[in-house]
């Protein structure tokens, strides 16, 4: 075996190395250029001295072949891995920016929103891993990486475990993890579930919020006993302007019992979904301001109606409220015998990748009831993407698998093209479930009648702006 890679090295004749960007126990992180694709990437290289240890060559291999498989706006993806000279290497994209621990050690405690931004594109992220049978196992702010055009990525699946399979890569009863952010049946060696992840990221959650996490200690030891054996402390008491439904989330995400925690990552992202809309209203008392009158004025005398006029009157409002219901029928589809459905904005879909996906960290904005907030894509050169792509979606789940009668779309940007699909995944497959229809400032699609827990708007031309907002979508059943 050669030399450790350096700096200005070049490995498998293609990627040659500019810096160190991370080191960890069992690797180092390089940014690299692509000779081939002439682009740049981030290059993980494993340690010289595991590289004869058949466990880490394993686990190492086992990270590529595991990511491989999570194509996610949330998650970094691999794009290649090899051996060279004796290096085991995993290729990912490059994420320009930061990585959410030294925006925390920057900054800070982080604002309210911002925070449960972050945690919402990482939950959402792991989600997606546990539906494939992968549970992260090491989830702490350094590997949350923040890229400059506002998109957040889960990295570092090396410790990752399959829910399905025992692949011999780390056994019961060995402790893996980072200890500040371990869970509680991670300190004891027992057994990892979705519900491991869930406890991790409501530590990171709570260090966003405070600017430390909550166990502290002087030794790896020290601190996975007060994960186990110590309540979580009241984040209230460390931040006051917590609203008291984030503190609950974020206190039912840190029970050391599994099973108390949320069933499942996506019912936690779903929370904070709710958390985050109710931001800013949550514990305020709304002050109604009761007009006086001016004592100095005075008073109109009352004027009293004749009998006659007063049926009459009665007899024209009932009819112009029978016509309104009549036309509101006609154009919008009758609301008789259905039931709002409370969605809830996920994310982007967009099908090319990378390169041009969109913001799915503000997809929340469509469905937190605000009118003046709004998901966004970005702009393109002509109405149909600049023929990069066949559209792009705005991904929304529903509390649980349902048949959807009809999904109402508010635009500030009408004459966009646009379907309605379903599908079982925020990832999809997807199948339609409506007419395509131009939308204008207010459309509601009429739906088909398929079942399904995750719902997209399907953009597939943009009107005369080159772009598209969706300031608010409902949906009844």
């Amino acid at each position: 075996m050669t030399a450790a890679p350096h700096t200005g090295d070049r490995i498998a004749d293609r990627y040659d190395l500019e810096e160190v960007v991370g080191s960890g126990g069992m690797s180092t992180v390089f940014c690299a250029h692509d000779t081939q694709l002439d682009r740049r990437v981030a290059i993980k290289i494993l340690h010289e001295r595991f590289s004869d240890d058949d466990e880490y060559v394993s686990r190492f291999r086992y990270e590529a072949r595991a990511v491989a498989q999570l194509a996610h706006p949330n998650i970094v993806t691999v794009m290649d891995r090899g051996e060279d000279a004796g290096h085991q290497y995993i290729v990912f994209e490059f994420v320009e920016g930061e990585n959410l621990k030294e925006l925390i050690v920057r900054s800070g405690a982080l604002p309210l929103q911002r925070a449960v931004e972050i945690a919402v594109a990482v939950a959402d992220g792991l989600s997606f891993a546990h539906e494939r049978g992968l549970v992260h196992r090491d989830v702490k702010p350094q590997n949350v990486l923040l890229s400059t055009n506002g998109s957040v990525k889960v990295t570092d699946f090396g410790i990752a475990r399959s829910l399905e399979v025992d692949r011999g890569v780390t056994q019961t009863g060995t402790v893996v993890g980072t200890g500040e952010y371990l869970a509680p049946e991670q300190a004891n060696g027992g057994t990892v579930s979705p519900a491991t992840d869930v406890y991790s990221l409501g530590v990171v959650l709570w260090e966003m919020l405070t600017g430390r996490v909550p166990f502290e200690g002087d030794n790896f030891v020290a601190v996975a006993l007060r994960h186990v054996n110590e309540p979580a402390p009241d984040i209230r008491e460390s931040r006051f302007d917590v609203p008291p439904r984030l503190a609950a989330a974020i206190d039912k995400a840190l029970q050391k019992d599994p099973a108390r925690r949320f069933p499942t990552m996506s019912a936690f992202a779903d929370e904070l979904r709710a958390s985050l809309a109710a931001l800013g209203t949550e514990g305020v008392t709304q002050v109604i301001p009761v007009r006086v009158r001016d004592a100095a004025r005075p008073r109109a005398p009352r004027r009293s109606w004749p009998l006659g006029y007063v049926a009459l009157a009665l007899v024209i409002g009932v009819a112009a409220l029978v016509a309104a219901l009549l036309l509101s029928g006609g154009t919008g589809g009758s609301s008789a015998g259905s039931t709002p459905v409370r969605l809830h904005g996920v994310t982007s879909y967009d099908p090319v990748g990378q390169e041009q996906q969109m913001f799915g960290t503000t997809a929340y904005k469509a469905t937190d009831g605000d009118p003046t907030s709004a998901w966004i894509t970005q702009s393109y050169a002509t109405p149909a993407f600049g023929g990069l792509k066949h559209g792009i979606g705005l991904v929304l789940s529903s509390p649980g698998s349902v048949a959807l009668k009809s999904l109402t779309v508010t635009t500030s940007t009408p004459g966009m093209r646009a379907e309605v699909e379903v599908g079982s995944s925020a990832s999809g497959p997807w199948v339609v479930d409506s007419a395509s229809r131009t939308v204008g400032t207010k459309t509601t699609f009429a739906l088909n009648g398929k079942s399904g827990r995750y719902w997209m708007v399907w953009i597939t031309q943009l009107g005369p702006q080159l772009t598209a907002a969706i300031e608010n979508v409902t949906a009844r059943k």
